[in-house]
């Protein structure tokens, strides 16, 4: 099954900086492998034991099954780690993760947890002044922050699917929102980043329609 390509940023320009944040300010996060092999295990943690769980369910919100929505995460990650490797300057390189449609659940995590392993290497091995495209230049810390915010936030969507109990770690959601989002209000960092993605509502501010994140830089 040829998954959904990767997302979170619109066609058109990336939204301004607020004011006391700048661009290269996100780039100096400390966002890299360590922490996608942290929301690698807690996504493996939270879902590994509910893959006997009906995965054809709508994951949240989300028109995609648990099942697609993995197999979602799964080809993100492969394709940031395609593109720190690749360091192509002008889209992504054209190639596609195919996860079987045989697959069982416990199978796709199983690839989404693999595909994280190589974003993470990747990543370790990155130079930090690398550049590669995602919807302009993006740092090695940009497809970390990417990488931690694809599994954290699908791995939500596919609890409230399953309807299992779980918030994202607040230290990850930190980090994603530091890096991505250098709009986002103050607040628990968790409760901010699933408003931020239009997930939630948070007090005094209504779910988001639309929304996206700015990888990114000058």
């Amino acid at each position: 099954m040829t998954t959904p390509r990767p997302t979170g940023e619109p066609a058109g320009q990336p939204a301004p900086d607020s004011p006391d944040r700048t661009r290269s300010d996100r780039g100096v996060t400390g966002t890299g492998g360590a922490e996608v092999r942290v929301a690698v295990d807690e996504m493996i943690r939270v879902l590994g034991s509910h893959v006997g769980g009906d995965w054809t369910v709508a994951a949240g919100t989300l028109e995609w099954s648990c099942w697609t929505t993995v197999a979602h995460v799964a080809h993100d990650l492969l394709a940031y780690a395609g593109q720190l490797a690749g360091r192509p300057a002008d889209g992504y390189l054209p190639f596609d993760l195919v996860v079987s449609p045989a697959a069982s659940p416990a199978e796709a995590l199983a690839v989404a947890a693999a595909c994280g392993n190589l974003l993470a290497v990747a990543l370790d091995a990155a130079d930090p002044a690398l550049r590669a495209w995602h919807f302009g230049p993006c740092d090695p810390t940009g497809f970390a922050a990417m990488g931690v915010a694809e599994t954290l936030l699908h791995t939500y969507d596919i609890t409230r699917g399953l309807g299992v109990d779980w918030q994202l770690p607040a230290r990850l959601a930190t980090v994603v929102l530091a890096r991505l989002f250098p709009d986002a209000p103050p607040g628990p960092p968790a409760e901010v980043l699933l408003w931020m993605t239009g997930r939630a509502a948070i007090a005094g501010r209504p779910r988001r329609g639309s929304w996206t994140w700015q990888a990114a830089l000058p």
